[in-house]
């Protein structure tokens, strides 16, 4: 079975949940501790043992190219200042291995649409889609959860979602998917709908921002047409793809933080604050002594 080595990050949403911040910068530059979410996102995928990374661009996007490309002026007044800690973070932001591409979406016309985008980079082979603002995190010891599901593929040769369960009354903000069991933490998707009412939901079973797809899933996602909010759905396209091809659904092992949300972002910013080797103890402390 074909090995993942492609992965594509959707950023060319506006991030209008967190305006005024992401007026002038794009929401998956938003730092979590010391790092922009675009690059945990990049890292877990490096984790995974993909090479190319494939950016799904729009306007004012452009911070996101200048973060991982090399920075000259930067790189040579850390040196003159003899401050190579830092000189050493900034040269290692990207490891010297890995592909960076970027495509721009003109329109903003879906998720569907902006996995389609990257078509004539990854041709017919399987690849990974990550969404930078669903944050993942994993404890020490246990694989990130990009790597999980890449391994699962290449055991079972077949395209994967994450999922995780919901408030019935959250299912109007996810893909909802009803399966079978079919191994531990493992599911066999009966169907996939996008962003159902509560009451038309099929379950509280929700894709949340991971992906393992085969290939053909750009056949089904250039006849779909529009669907949910006149959007070409992602949701729409795995849903086709599972007339012809087993899709299944896994239970990462994991925390995911919804980073397009304040909550989700503080909560995250929380999380990874208390694990910082710099800051979590004084951090943990500060939170005890708050009076909320």
């Amino acid at each position: 079975m074909s090995k993942i080595r492609k992965a594509v990050f959707p950023v060319a949403g506006l991030g209008s949940r967190f305006l005024p911040a992401t007026k002038a910068q794009p929401k998956e530059m938003l730092p979590i501790v010391d790092k922009p979410l675009i690059q945990y996102a990049m890292e877990e995928a490096v984790a995974a043992g993909i090479t190319d990374m494939v950016f799904i661009t729009g306007r004012n996007k452009r911070a996101i190219e200048d973060h991982f490309d090399k920075a000259y002026e930067l790189e040579a007044e850390l040196e003159a200042a003899d401050k190579q800690h830092l000189l050493q973070l900034v040269r290692t932001v990207i490891p010297k291995n890995i592909n960076c591409i970027y495509i721009r979406q003109s329109e903003p016309l879906g998720l569907g649409h902006a996995v389609l985008c990257a078509r004539p980079v990854i041709g017919d082979e399987p690849f990974a889609v990550l969404l930078a603002d669903d944050f993942m995190d994993t404890d020490a010891g246990v694989k990130p959860v990009l790597a999980q599901m890449t391994e699962l593929y290449e055991r079972e040769g077949s395209s994967i979602l994450a999922v995780q369960d919901v408030p019935r009354a959250a299912t109007r903000q996810y893909g909802i998917v009803s399966a079978s069991a079919y191994l531990p933490k493992l599911e066999t998707v009966q169907g996939i709908v996008e962003k159902p009412a509560p009451e038309l939901a099929p379950s509280t079973l929700a894709v949340v921002g991971r992906y393992v797809l085969s290939g053909r899933i750009f056949d089904y996602l250039e006849h779909i047409g529009s669907g949910a909010g006149g959007e070409i759905q992602l949701t729409d396209g795995i849903a086709a793809l599972m007339r012809d091809e087993r899709v299944l659904a896994y239970r990462y092992d994991g925390q995911r933080y919804d980073c397009g949300s304040k909550l989700g972002y503080l909560k995250a910013m929380t999380a990874m604050g208390l694990k910082h080797a710099e800051t979590g103890e004084e951090y943990c402390q500060f939170l005890r002594e708050l009076q909320c």
